[in-house]
């Protein structure tokens, strides 16, 4: 088999393989899932996160005061 490899720096970073990063897709600020099976490391594109408020459109209410205001709900 001929698989891809990299080879990881001294400060624990790599760089993705071409081959890789075509098959699952990725582009500049992708998010990585790292899923652990075993003694294997398995890794997939993650979903990007959207945040699921349905406030965050009113930013009118974003203030320090409404923070403070709504804290302990």
């Amino acid at each position: 088999m001929n698989a891809p490899i990299s080879k990881l720096t001294s400060k624990a970073q790599t760089v993705i393989p071409k081959a890789v990063r075509e098959k699952l897709g990725l582009k500049p600020g992708d998010l990585l899932r790292y899923v652990f099976e075993g003694k294997r490391v398995v890794i997939q594109r993650a979903p990007s996160e959207v945040e699921d408020d349905p406030f965050a459109t009113f930013t009118e209410w974003a203030s320090e005061a409404d923070e403070e205001a709504y804290r302990s709900l």
